[in-house]
């Protein structure tokens, strides 16, 4: 009786995985953090940011392949030569609201299940900000104001060669380089046997504004874009 009782929790246990799916060590709900992706960017439809601008208003599809996961889980999935796609992004980013329903179309139609989703201003109440933070001082000099955490600087390492220079704009509108490259927002990412293989904003480039009106040809743009990087 006790090897039956036994035999039935295995099978139960195996079954939350099937369902659930386990990665590194960690049980996670595709479902459940689809529903948690949709319900954290349409809930800033209809409303602004501190600067009164108003956010995009967009739909997420509720069948959205994004699965949440910290900067940590990411290094440790290209430590273990790992294939994936990681989107680092966040509700609060125009350029962000400008893309992604066209990501999840697209990621959708090539069948992609599973894009990790990392939020680099930390939720709400913007609890972890990943990456680094310069300001100019009255000199027009960039000085560090808040340090990214460790695993950041380990994915920009892997990553450097896809990104951008991190620059400030100044007063008189010239740009001034702090000395690094920056994972921007938004950057799809796609990892090949744990090294970097690609990585895409889907902002096209006739797209002049992060809250200018999506035209056909700037979705059409954004189709290509992301159509190339899920090919794989």
């Amino acid at each position: 009786m006790k090897m039956k009782r036994w035999f039935l929790v295995v099978i139960a246990f195996v079954g939350v995985i099937f369902l659930t799916g386990c990665e590194n060590g960690l049980i996670r709900n595709n479902q459940e953090d689809a529903r948690k992706f949709k319900e954290e960017y349409e809930k800033l439809n209809e409303t602004s940011n501190s600067s009164g601008q108003e956010h995009r208003t967009i739909t997420i599809n509720e069948n959205n392949p994004f699965v949440y996961a910290t900067t940590e889980e990411i290094v440790e999935k290209i430590n273990n030569n790992e294939t994936f796609y990681v989107y680092f992004g966040s509700a609060y980013c125009p350029w962000c609201r400008s893309v992604i329903e066209k990501a999840i179309e697209q990621a959708n139609e090539k069948k992609i299940e599973t894009i990790y989703y990392v939020d680099i201003w930390g939720g709400d109440d913007h609890t972890e900000v990943i990456r680094d933070v310069y300001e100019l001082d009255e000199d027009g000099n960039p000085v560090e104001v808040s340090k990214g955490i460790g695993a950041y600087h380990r994915i920009l390492e892997k990553a450097s060669e896809f990104l951008s220079d991190y620059q400030l704009t100044d007063a008189d509108g010239n740009t001034v380089s702090v000395g690094e490259k920056r994972i921007g927002a938004p950057t799809f990412m796609y990892v090949k046997k744990g090294k970097v293989a690609k990585a895409e904003t889907g902002i096209s480039k006739n797209q002049k504004g992060s809250r200018t009106e999506l035209t056909e040809e700037i979705l059409n743009d954004e189709q290509e874009l992301f159509n190339q990087l899920f090919s794989e």
